[in-house]
């Protein structure tokens, strides 16, 4: 692992100690975005807080950023206890970190993303499935051939792990003889990955479930898929509704609903998501996304 790379570790997890506050997305791109422009210091030269400071870095976050930086004793300890365990971390720098978040996501993207199973998952082409917890009917049904169609047309699946929509989608994928990313957001050491599956977490290995976790890591899983199939919906409420949205407002990737004549699912549409139906998924690359966006108005 590079400098640069232990760097943004260091500003961007915990490290195991939940008192640790790492830098949050905005301040670390705040930060690599004004280091840009700096003049790098000297060979052997450690970065001061003048140099900071000299970028427009406030004296505080000066020092709160150099601090993080010099927790090295607790990074070499977390990333043995992640060795061990078979969680790998993947920087913004990594070869294998996702090129999909990088790029769509750019300085918004997690400094630091986990992962336990097989990176090679990481590099394939991949369509996302997202959707309620509390699914039933056609709408499971099409959760079900989202991911018996993703088998069948070459993709990996992305989801969310959760109860519902992402674990029928994932295991009919598996079951079709597919490959699986699940984007967790309880500790990755917990899950132990299968043959075509692959586990991965934003920020940290070993940080428990909680709804901001849960929905931060919505947008990971948009941003990995060539499309984003939205199974069911609540309306205006829940992780599906809000990654959704954000997705459509940012355009991370096209998104395509379940036409189950729903107002959820009514209103996605209005903001410029595509409406689709079960027997529309032979071909995940035929499907277009011709409407435009309410937030391009």
């Amino acid at each position: 692992m590079t400098a640069r790379e232990r760097g943004f570790l260091l500003l961007s997890s915990q490290l195991g100690d939940p008192n640790r506050r790492p830098l949050t997305v905005p301040q670390l791109r705040t930060l690599a975005q004004r280091t840009r422009n700096m003049e790098p210091p000297a060979q052997n030269r450690d970065l001061t807080e003048t140099d900071l400071i000299s970028i427009g870095i406030s004296r505080e976050q000066a020092q709160k950023i150099l601090s993080l930086l010099n927790d090295d004793a607790l990074l070499d300890h977390y990333l043995h206890r992640g060795c061990r365990a078979n969680c790998i971390p993947l920087s913004r720098l990594s070869d294998h970190y996702p090129m999909a978040v990088r790029n769509r996501l750019g300085d918004d993207a997690p400094g630091c993303i986990w992962a336990r199973g097989d990176l090679a998952l990481l590099a394939l082409p991949a369509v996302a499935l997202v959707g309620s917890r509390d699914i039933c009917g056609s709408n499971l049904e099409f959760a079900k051939e989202v991911g018996r169609q993703a088998a069948k047309q070459g993709f990996v699946l992305v989801s969310g792990n959760a109860r519902g929509a992402d674990k029928a989608a994932q295991e009919s994928c598996l079951a079709a003889g597919g490959q699986v990313i699940a984007v967790v957001a309880d500790e990755l050491e917990r899950h132990n990955p299968t043959p075509h599956k692959l586990y991965i977490s934003e920020d940290s290995f070993d940080l428990p479930f909680s709804p901001i976790r849960a929905l931060s890591r919505n947008r990971i899983i948009h941003c990995m898929g060539l499309r984003t199939f939205v199974a069911q919906c609540a309306y205006q409420q829940g992780g599906t509704w809000d990654g959704t949205v954000k997705n459509l407002r940012f355009g991370w990737s096209p998104v395509y609903c379940y036409d189950d004549r729903s107002p959820a699912m009514e209103l996605l549409q209005n903001m410029g998501a595509e409406s689709v139906t079960t027997g529309d998924l032979h071909n995940f690359l035929d499907l277009q996304n011709s409407y435009s966006s309410l937030f391009d108005q």
